[in-house]
């Protein structure tokens, strides 16, 4: 099918079809379509859980669990909705012609109607009085900071969408310049930043040289260290290129993103937790660690963490901690933020005896 087509098809599909043209051909790079022979079940081996299944060509005839038949056209009322969401559990389907079924995921596409219908609810608007506030709010939504793959790997991922509303009304949008320092080593932190457009340089003053720590891009986020764990900027941030920021108030950041994200469990559950396959994860300095660290800790400190973001697994959950539970916040947000499962020991080692330690 051509593009337009495409768009077209995901136009009328439900709840798909409320949104604009721009996040429809954005939607349809994370869509699949599979093309399935006349006779076959196109559900065996191809279960429908975690997708949003839709009929786009084609007749399907689908055998629910409390023995309904339904048959359903492409062009019918129920397949502009998902096969099989609100219906007992589907127990066989048979493609009555050769039928082309569009796949999506779920967790996305729910992301993306939750943004888009907050947009127009009246937690993201401000009083008329302030210049441009639903355009304002349209812009974000419309940035790349909201596109389909920052809501899959970003913070916003995990947002509870009773924060949405209220982060799309404080969120505030800046230019930034070639060469222009956002944020300097030893001041006090008072912005989480994230960049729309844009790269810039992390650097830090190490025995009088300025060493560069990372390059940031369009997508990246920084500057929540000093926010989470209440402590003075560990590094200079450089604009590399003139650029969009967006930035959220400390206060603001801490109460809509950290909050929500952070996990913070006493000693005993954290204990229950790496009995049950979880792995404590010691953010501290090496020769911290190796003072007193857990049993079967291993060790990255806060400023590699973000290093380890792809290298550490997903599927394993960790407990993190600190001396005092600080720094095992901070690092704890950025594993969060990323899509680890996480909790933070809370108080850190001055929490536990010291006979719990090595």
């Amino acid at each position: 099918m051509q593009d337009i087509l495409d768009i077209r098809v995901l136009a009328a599909l439900e709840p798909i079809s409320s949104f604009g043209p721009a996040r429809l051909r954005e939607l349809l790079e994370y869509c699949h379509l599979e093309t399935v022979a006349q006779g076959l079940d196109p559900f065996k081996g191809r279960p429908l859980h975690g997708q949003s299944v839709y009929l786009v060509k084609g007749e399907l005839e689908v055998v629910y669990a409390d023995g309904n038949h339904v048959l359903i056209r492409a062009d019918s009322e129920w397949a502009r909705h998902p096969i099989g969401k609100r219906q007992p559990e589907i127990q066989a389907a048979t493609a009555l012609t050769r039928i082309q079924l569009l796949r999506a995921d779920d967790d996305l596409l729910d992301q993306m109607v939750t943004w888009d219908q907050f947009a127009y609810h009246e937690d993201a608007k401000v009083p008329a009085a302030q210049e441009g506030s639903e355009a304002a709010v349209k812009r974000l939504l419309n940035s790349g900071m909201f596109s389909a793959e920052n809501l899959s790997n970003s913070p916003f991922a995990h947002l509870p969408s009773a924060n949405i509303g209220k982060l799309l009304n404080r969120i505030e949008v800046i230019a930034a310049w070639d060469k222009e320092i956002i944020i300097r080593e030893g001041d006090e932190g008072d912005y989480y930043y994230l960049i729309e457009s844009g790269r810039a340089q992390v650097a830090r003053l190490v025995g009088g040289t300025h060493m560069v720590l990372a390059e940031l891009k369009a997508g990246d986020v920084f500057g929540e260290e000093a926010l989470i764990s209440d402590s003075k900027r560990n590094a200079t941030v450089t604009m590399k290129s003139n650029g969009v920021l967006l930035r959220l108030k400390k206060q603001d950041f801490l109460e809509l993103m950290q909050e929500p994200l952070l996990r913070k469990t006493g000693y005993q559950e954290a204990k229950r937790k790496v009995d049950g396959g979880a792995v404590w994860l010691d953010v501290r300095h090496p020769p911290e660690y190796r003072y007193d660290k857990l049993p079967g800790a291993i060790n990255v400190p806060l400023n590699d963490i973000r290093n380890a973001v792809g290298v550490l697994s997903k599927n394993t959950p960790y407990v993190v901690y600190c001396q005092s539970g600080r720094r095992s916040a901070a690092a704890a947000f950025i594993l969060a933020q990323a899509g680890y499962k996480v909790d933070v020991l809370e108080n850190g080692l001055w929490s536990i005896p010291k006979s719990e330690q090595q």
